[in-house]
Order: structure tokens, then sequence, then C-alpha cells
């Protein structure tokens, strides 16, 4: 069980807000969060990776990220995140993107097969399309075998006819490493296939 109970200034164009987020996430589950844009989605999930720094607590599987004494740097937190720009090393192959987080090949070999990236792992990020990009960042993020998985609007830049069979994907992988997931997504309908449950950011709070 993860559990979170934050709060943080932010800085928008509407002024400035308090962003306010209590709530727990079962084992497993995947989660979407929800919101206009600016209301703090993207920042939520860079509080939970270590990447910006709140007030409060967060507790996952009975260890403590974040409290008044306590913060986990990012690379402690046993976290994968997909970032909307994918974020590869362009310099390394599709396999060598994935053997950097973890020299696991048979895991790397295993993501690389039912992502179907298996024939592309000696090319570049450069000479794969969007889909295929996505789904190298996908298989990498998976690679540290994370506690949590956090997608922060990991299909925003993919073309229609693409993004149901990603979003299978997606949830296939969800479902086989047993992994929580948080998704931050604008879409209903991607909302809908992937996730459990929702939460809305409005105001500063979520809910």
């Amino acid at each position: 069980m993860i559990s979170v109970d934050i709060k943080k200034l932010l800085f928008t164009s509407e002024g400035k807000v308090d962003l306010k987020a209590n709530f727990i996430i079962k084992n497993g589950e995947f989660l979407a969060i929800s919101g206009r844009s600016g209301s703090g989605k993207s920042t939520l999930l860079r509080i939970l990776a270590g990447l910006e720094r709140s007030e409060g607590i967060i507790k996952v599987f009975d260890e403590i990220w974040q409290d008044e004494k306590v913060f986990l740097p990012p690379q402690k937190r046993k976290i994968g995140f997909v970032f909307q720009d994918y974020a590869l090393f362009l310099n390394m192959t599709v396999e060598k993107n994935l053997l950097y987080v973890n020299h696991d090949v048979e895991l790397a070999n295993h993501l690389l097969k039912i992502t179907e990236l298996h024939s592309l792992k000696d090319r570049y990020p450069h000479t794969l399309s969007g889909g295929q990009k996505q789904r190298v960042a996908l298989a990498r993020a998976l690679m540290s075998k994370p506690k949590l998985l956090l997608l922060d609007e990991p299909l925003s830049a993919i073309d229609e006819d693409l993004r149901e069979k990603l979003q299978e994907e997606i949830l296939s992988l969800h479902k086989e490493f047993g992994t929580t997931t948080i998704l931050v997504s604008h879409s209903k309908k991607e909302i809908e296939n992937l996730c459990d449950r929702v939460l809305v950011i409005k105001d500063g709070i979520v809910s």
C-alpha cells in the first residue's frame, strides 16, 4: 500500500495555489490522475519520484520515502518513470537503453519480445517511430522492476491509430509485472481503458 499526504505551493497562471494530496493506493492498482493543464498533475508525479520536494509524508510498502526527517533520492525509490518526451539515450541502441538501467539480459530480452522490439534492439532512437520510442521508454522503465510506475501522458504524442495498441501493451505489462501504476492523462478513453480508479485535481485539491 502507498500512502500519500503532501502539500506543495504551486505558481500557476492563475496565481499561487496549494497543491494538497491525501490518498492511498492499493498494491497492484492502476490509478489515473486527471485535471486541467497546470493543475499540478505532473508535479505530483515528480514529488512521488523524488524529483521535487514537498511538505508531508510519502510511505510506500512500509518504507518511508519522505517525512520531516527522511527524503529518499530518486535512485533509491524503486520507481519507473515514463516521460512525455521519452527521454531515451540517443547515443545508445534500444537494447543498451534497457541494460543501462539494469544489466539483466534475460529481462531485457523478455521485455523486448513482449513489446515487439526485439528485431529493433540494435537500432538507435533517432531511427524509430514515435510508437516504437514509447515502447522502448516503457520497457526501460520496467527494467528496474519498480514498486511504482509513473506514466506522464505517455501516449499524448502518439497517432490515434497506435494508441489503442499501446494501451493494451501498457495494461498487459502492468498485469504481468504486478506493478502499482499511476497515469496522468487528459484522455477519458485512455483512463477508461486502463485504470481502476481516478483522482481529480481541482483548485489544488486531489480528490
